[in-house]
Parts: C-alpha cells; structure tokens; sequence
C-alpha cells in the first residue's frame, strides 16, 4: 500500500529531530499524547498574543509592521501546512515568529519549522521572508534567525525525503542523538534501540 500525503511543518520539526516519529505518525497511524510542554504552550497562547500586542516592533529590528495571529498556511507545491502563531508583515517583506514554551536556545528542528513557514509565507504572500523569530516564552525572549538559501534547501530536501520516505513505507534510521529516546513517547516502537 502506498501511502501519500501532506505533511504539517511540525512533522518537518519532528522529523529533524527525529525521522521515525512521522513515521509512526503517518504510516503505522500511531500518535502520542501532547507534551506538557505543548498543553502549557496552548494554555498560555491568549495571554502571550495580549502581551505581544503590546511589545515594539524594534524588539523585532523592525520600524513598522502590521501583526497578524493564528495565520492558516498551505503550500502547494511542497504539499505541507502550518498554523503560524504569528506572522508581522511589512511593505516589503513578511516574518515569521514561532512561539516556543521552553527554554534555553532554540533547536536545529525548531529552525527547519521556522524555514517549513518560511517557505509557505513566500509562497502564500509572494513578499520575501529575509528572517525569522523564535520568542521562547518562559524566557520572555526572542532570537532572530536568518532565513537563508541553504537553511530552506534544507527544508526542501528534509520534505522530499519525508515524502519518499512515508510513500514508500521506508523504515528511518532512528536519531542518531540517544539522549532523545529516552522520554520519547514513540520508545516503545523502537526495539532496535532499547
């Protein structure tokens, strides 16, 4: 049985950190339980758009902009689709920032979602995205990632590879980073690592 489908850009973050989990997800039609990392996360989304109202568009780098919340996002061509938190868009330009309930830095997954937005945007509004945000909520701080070719080749590659990988039920490699599995809520799936 062959299997297509359209991804959503948390399937490209879960792929990056690690490939067997959309695996599961769309092949095996496995799904864990939310983190409580990304109840907390929904929990908190009203005050932090309230509190974000409020906060300059030079805490962005930016001189002007108009905010747009809860930005419902499709890509034909890459076949992939996202709800961004929020987007600021400019005259000439459009960015896009994740809202993470974390802390410390923000991850190699985490900017292949940000680019997986990255693209849709460029796609939807055909304005460039020359950068984008990751605001880590528990931190109240926010970093500035650019957008570059590499970074959303990357993404273009990780995608293509998803989708060979799930239309041709190919078994991934596990993450080569173990520390992951550990409290992974796939780990049980994985009788080659443990």
């Amino acid at each position: 049985m062959k299997v297509t489908c359209d991804f959503r850009v948390t399937d490209l973050k879960q792929f990056v950190y690690c490939p067997r989990i959309p695996f599961y997800q769309h092949v095996m039609g496995f799904h864990g339980k939310p983190t409580f990392k990304m109840r907390e996360g929904k929990t908190a989304q009203a005050a932090i758009e309230a509190l974000e109202r409020r906060r300059r568009f030079r805490e962005y780098g930016l001189s002007e902009g108009t905010r747009h919340f809860g930005v419902s996002l499709y890509s034909h061509s890459l076949e992939i689709s996202g709800k961004l938190d929020l987007l600021i868009e400019t005259p000439d330009a459009c960015y896009p920032v994740d809202f993470k309930y974390t802390t410390g830095r923000p991850h190699r997954n985490h900017l292949f979602q940000l680019a997986g937005y990255s693209l849709m945007i460029a796609e939807h509004f055909s304005k460039p995205v020359p950068a984008g945000f990751i605001f880590i909520v528990t931190d109240d701080i926010t970093f500035r990632f650019p957008m570059t070719e590499s970074l959303l080749t990357e993404a273009r590659s990780a995608l293509l590879t998803m989708h060979e990988m799930i239309g041709r039920e190919l078994f991934p490699d596990p993450t080569p980073a173990r520390a992951r599995c550990d409290d992974c809520e796939y780990r049980n799936f994985c009788a080659d690592v443990f």
